[in-house]
């Protein structure tokens, strides 16, 4: 606990009209208030109000309000004790503490060495646009990151002489000791980055707290290719972000985060629009990293919510899940993994495919749970019995990991579908998997006796959800302009839709009858679900991207039914990979005679698809 004297110090010292100035526009208005455009929520008429005399704000559109304390904890995305301690530092107020007895922190330190990061970022910047800075920018380029891009992510370049860092900020007024204690120079005065390419590394409120950096010379005395800013009073590994100082606003925004490997990844999701992209630095993502996130999500039940993993698809990546897994239980988002084909990361996806392949990667996400035993199960053989069984018990354990009873069932059954098995059978499996653990029933969720019948509820999907863009289009289409389609629907199916909700919604357009009221009206009949409902009622007001034909209706229904056959091929190439031609070469030659049909249908209605504009 901080003293409350100098609790109360700091906040007579941190005027909350200059700390809420820092971030938003404030100009006079009645009353002895300020106001401004909220820095919490979009708008365009200033409903934030900021009152000096009594110390608080308070905005009428969102309702966030509070003091000087609560403003920097939401602004900076910290804690009650680092926001005091940021403004402590800011007041020049040496805070004392009651659970240790005294300070744990020079007074102004942290600010100190704020300070000396900031200069130290804005050198290596200026020597990465320099003639020594030569091979940084050459380095960037062979990444397809140009000089706008290095600009806008403050990359910079370290010299390679070892002390030019060090004398630049001894003659902006920092002494050695405050640099060694800010990481930038070592105890013999040697600077700690030398002859590397530099990412600043920010907090929410966008100070630098360190550097991450990547050797670029042969001869680099480091041998790792990448090395961080040792721990300092304001860098700790694991409870800072790569990228949080620009994804900050559009993950609370889109309830989304994406969560990469590397610096340039980062770089080459926000390049190429995926702007809720971050990176753990010089240290895998962990627990602190997800209560970090969850705070910018939310309280963990905002609906809709996601947080996206991007592994390499080999074993350190699916290792890397693994562990993720384990530790899901901090999201109440849901969790989930991209991976490009051929396992390449965002930054190379963006140099050989393009940016519309780094947002297509995030758009055809999986849930992290199946990913997860997808990949357990892949090397056993399915079609065999007692292949199958060895692959529920290589499964089972990480479902008896659970330790949320809601979703313990749902995994089974997850589990059942992926291996072909009972779900009673797996359920089995699975209890005596928990049996098998040590303190089972202290750490992990209890599984059920049996297995429940399933209760469906329906969910609204995201509008936003580009892999469901054409399910929904089409829908939209049948709502509107039923005329359009021919009398069997242009053989579209229910399994053509993906989303549970747009598969009843169509299955409801099957059973609509006829009568006097209008068709979204009969559609709703067929199945009085209050969330089909409310579907209904939102597509029929969305806008369509052009005016409503036939032609603009097959478009879309042969986009439909292509995701389809790309599913159908995808499952027997699958079937085709476990079967073996010598063996048993009728069924062999059977199925990939389907193969070929499938693929020759994909192909002509692909000619519709890559017409004229959906």
């Amino acid at each position: 606990m901080i003293n409350p004297e100098d609790l109360q110090t700091v906040r007579e010292r941190s005027r909350i009209e200059d700390v809420v100035g820092a971030h938003v526009t404030l100009r006079r208005g009645g009353g002895g208030s300020l106001t401004g455009l909220c820095p919490f929520h979009e708008e365009k008429t200033p409903s934030f109000h900021v009152t000096p005399a009594r110390g608080y704000y308070h905005c009428f559109g969102c309702g966030e309000g509070g003091d000087v304390f609560d403003f920097v904890q939401k602004i900076n995305n910290v804690t009650f004790t680092e926001a005091v301690e940021y403004l402590a530092d800011k007041a020049g107020v040496q805070l004392r503490y009651s659970d240790t007895g005294g300070q744990r922190t020079e007074p102004g330190l942290r600010l100190r060495v704020l300070e000396a990061n900031k200069a130290a970022a804005e050198f290596f910047s200026e020597q990465l646009m320099s003639g020594a800075g030569l091979p940084g920018r050459q380095f960037l380029d062979g990444r397809g990151f140009d000089r706008d891009a290095a600009l806008r992510f403050g990359i910079g370049f370290a010299p390679t002489g070892g002390h030019e860092l060090r004398d630049h900020l001894r003659g902006r007024g920092f002494n050695d000791a405050e640099l060694v204690k800010a990481g930038l120079i070592r105890e013999q005065g040697w600077d700690f980055f030398q002859g590397r390419v530099l990412w600043p590394i920010r907090d929410a409120g966008a100070s630098v707290l360190g550097f991450g950096a990547r050797k670029i010379f042969d001869d680099d005395r480091m041998p790792a290719k990448y090395i961080n800013t040792p721990e300092t009073p304001v860098y700790k590994k694991s409870q800072v972000l790569y990228g949080l100082d620009l994804a900050r606003v559009n993950i609370a925004k889109k309830n989304q985060v994406v969560i990469v490997e590397g610096y340039t990844d980062v770089m080459a999701c926000h390049l190429s629009g995926v702007d809720t992209a971050v990176a753990s630095c010089g240290t895998a993502f962990g627990d602190e990293h997800a209560r970090l996130l969850a705070r910018l999500l939310g309280t963990g039940d905002v609906s809709g919510g996601e947080v996206i993993f991007t592994f390499d698809g080999d074993a350190a990546g699916q290792a890397a899940a693994l562990k993720v897994f384990k530790g899901d239980h901090h999201f109440g988002s849901q969790t989930y993994v991209a991976v490009a084909p051929g396992g390449l990361d965002p930054c190379d996806l963006r140099t050989e495919q393009g940016e519309a392949a780094v947002r297509d990667l995030v758009a055809r996400r999986e849930p992290l749970y199946r990913f997860v035993m997808r990949n357990v199960i892949a090397g056993y053989d399915l079609d065999r019995a007692d292949g199958r069984l060895a692959a529920v018990r290589a499964a089972a354990p990480l479902v008896s990991s659970i330790r949320d009873a809601s979703l313990v069932l749902g995994y089974v059954r997850e589990l059942a579908k992926l291996i072909g098995m009972d779900p009673e059978e797996v359920r089995r499996e699975v209890k005596a998997a928990q049996a098998r653990r040590p303190a089972a029933a202290e750490s992990t969720a209890p599984v059920p006796d049996e297995v429940e019948p399933v209760r469906t509820a329906l969910r609204p999907p995201s509008p936003n959800d580009r892999r469901l863009e054409a399910e929904r289009a089409t829908l939209r289409l049948i709502l509107r302009s039923p005329e359009i389609f021919g009398e069997d629907w242009n053989q579209l199916q229910p399994e053509d839709f993906t989303d549970p909700a747009y598969a009843t919604l169509f299955a409801s357009v099957l059973s609509a009858a006829d009568g006097a009221d209008s068709w979204p009206q009969r559609v709703v009949a067929a199945n009085p679900d209050p969330v089909l409902e409310q579907l209904v009622i939102t597509l029929v007001v969305e806008p369509v991207l052009r005016e409503p034909t036939p032609a603009y209706a097959a478009e879309y229904t042969a986009l439909l039914r292509v995701q389809t056959l790309a599913r159908q091929i995808a499952e027997l190439k699958s079937k085709l990979q476990r079967t073996d031609p010598t063996a048993d070469a009728k069924a062999y030659n059977t199925l990939f005679a389907r193969l070929v049909g499938l693929e020759a249908q994909r192909r002509e209605l692909l000619t519709i698809v890559t017409g004229p504009g959906l």
